[in-house]
């Protein structure tokens, strides 16, 4: 247990190029080949980790600025996914689900029921935080650690469902996620996108970001849509001219910078994929396998990324006229991207068509997370965790991206009441 605590302590950066160094020596590659690959990775995350964090500590204050200017006053406060991470990696059940979600997915590779190998190992978080609300809603390691690896069941075939489409949409060969957050939306993506195509005049609007930049040219291009929506978030959010402008350059810099650090990342995994593909193809000719990654690959896309900053003044909206809702969003509101990469070719990188989509994907995580507050309140607190800085008002937390808040997550965890 201590290796994988070590791995995790280190980070995604670290971790990652150790692994696909590993893993690129057991495939046949040679060591200094294997060392770039590595390293590749690792400075690819390294990128996209503070292209993110740009982006992030961008959004943040804007987006405390809206909840405040709109004066929201929920009981339920969205504490952030970090709070969720430190939640699921805290609980009791974490050598059980860990080690169990990598021979569950071992096993079912030897008996052919899955294509994928999931190395994603620092976002298990998501099934354990989905564990960590279930064992404080029975105090049972067992039930808890059940509905964490039922969890990862179900999202691993997701993964193996949707990594073709994924694969010709992104151009990105080899890949699957097993990200239990953004992989149980895509059966909402595809149910909205089935309900505009039977809807007439929305079902042409065709606001595909490629499209857009060949018709409008540097006008339709990502840094120029990153710039305008920069521009209309520092507005809502009552800036100054100076910080809308600051915000508008941000943002459009995370749009052109965050696809560049990606592809340094797929450099570095083209070589591993390549040598993996051709090590196994020998070994067994009738099989293909897909590495198990992080939906971070993902976002830089124009449409999801620009998706996901509408997302921000969209959630704020929902928790205002959503009847019933509780949740006041707050920390994840920068992290809203992380919630729709995987529906993106399901939606045919229609703009209008995801952020319909991700209407109805805010409204179940405002719900889930009303519904699951107490419980998740009470997994903070066995974890030692408290409530976020400048919002002590609040008796009760959730998260908005993270595996307990999502439609799958929110039925474990109610079935688990049934054990209490």
């Amino acid at each position: 247990m201590w290796i994988i605590k070590v791995l995790i302590d280190l980070g995604p950066s670290v971790m990652m190029p150790i692994i696909f160094f590993i893993l690129a020596i057991a495939f046949g590659v040679k060591i200094g080949k294997a060392f770039k690959a590595g390293m590749l990775v690792g400075i690819g995350f390294e990128g996209i980790g503070l292209v993110i964090g740009l982006l992030l500590n961008s959004l943040g204050p804007a987006a405390e600025a809206m909840v405040k200017r709109f004066g929201l006053n929920l009981t339920v406060v969205d504490s952030g996914w970090p709070v969720g991470a430190t939640i699921g990696w805290g609980s009791p059940i974490v050598p059980f689900v860990v080690f169990g979600a990598l021979l569950i997915n071992v096993l079912l590779l030897l008996l052919k029921m899955t294509k994928t190998v999931n190395i994603d190992i620092f976002n298990y978080w998501h099934f354990l935080l989905t564990g960590g609300v279930i064992y404080a809603v029975t105090n049972s390691i067992t039930i808890a650690t059940i509905g964490a690896l039922i969890n990862f069941l179900i999202v691993l075939f997701i993964a193996d469902k949707t990594a073709a489409k994924i694969q010709e949409s992104y151009d990105l060969k080899g890949v699957s996620f097993a990200h239990a957050t953004s992989a149980v939306y895509v059966p909402v993506g595809i149910f909205v996108n089935w309900l505009i195509e039977r809807i007439p005049v929305l079902r042409d609007i065709d606001a595909n970001p490629d499209k857009i930049t060949k018709k409008f040219g540097v006008m339709g291009e990502p840094l120029t849509l990153g710039t305008i929506l920069g521009a209309l978030l520092g507005v809502l959010a009552g800036l100054d001219i100076s910080a809308i402008l600051s915000l508008a350059i941000k943002v459009a810099a995370v749009m052109v910078l965050l696809p560049a650090m990606i592809n340094v990342l797929v450099e570095g995994l083209v070589t591993v994929r390549d040598a993996a593909e051709a090590s196994l193809k020998k070994k067994f000719p009738d099989r293909e396998f897909y590495i198990g990654l992080d939906t971070a690959l993902l976002i830089g896309d124009p449409a999801a990324l620009a998706t996901g900053l509408l997302m921000i003044p969209a959630a704020l909206f929902l928790a205002v006229v959503l009847p019933g809702n509780k949740v006041l969003p707050f920390v994840d509101l920068a992290s809203l991207v992380f919630l729709i990469p995987m529906i993106t070719p399901y939606c045919k990188k229609n703009l209008v068509r995801m952020f319909i989509t991700s209407l109805f994907v805010l409204a179940l995580v405002l719900y889930a997370g009303s519904s699951i507050a107490p419980y998740y309140t009470e997994a903070a607190k066995l974890a030692n965790v408290a409530l976020p800085e400048g919002v002590s008002g609040s008796t009760q937390m959730a998260n908005m991206v993270g595996g307990a808040t999502t439609p799958l997550g929110w039925i474990l965890i109610k079935l688990a009441e049934l054990f209490m």
